[in-house]
């Protein structure tokens, strides 16, 4: 247990790193008028978590460490949205469109709530 969660901590350390780093180089080229750091980093963090699924899961080439590493260290610390992403597929594949329907409803509505009453809550305290 203690191996896998420092496999997943190191792992999150370096996606969340990259994460900043590729953020900031974003901003220096692209104007901060839109969100291009996080459009940019949920589009390849599901590009990475497809390739590494079907590295570890089709072609077999991948063992359960270095993709735990990979899906849940370094990508889940690069961006969740990766995980939305590819659980959202798995729904589609399955043929449960109505739950990955509401999978994506549900969370970018209640995301969006969440931030706006995390900043509601904030704004009443003393």
């Amino acid at each position: 247990m203690i191996t896998r969660t420092l496999v997943v901590g190191i792992g999150g350390f370096l996606g969340a790193s990259a994460r900043y780093l590729l953020g900031g180089a974003i901003y220096r080229w692209l104007p901060a008028t839109f969100p291009w750091a996080t459009f940019v980093i949920n589009v390849t963090g599901c590009f990475g978590i497809g390739l590494v699924v079907a590295l570890a899961e089709e072609r077999m080439v991948l063992g359960p460490t270095i993709r735990l590493f990979l899906t849940v260290g370094v990508l889940g610390g690069y961006t969740t949205f990766s995980s939305f992403g590819y659980e959202t597929m798995v729904l589609v594949r399955e043929g449960s469109f109505g739950a990955a329907a509401f999978n994506v409803l549900a969370q970018v509505a209640l995301g969006l709530f969440a931030v706006w009453a995390g900043a509601a809550a904030a704004r009443m305290l003393p």
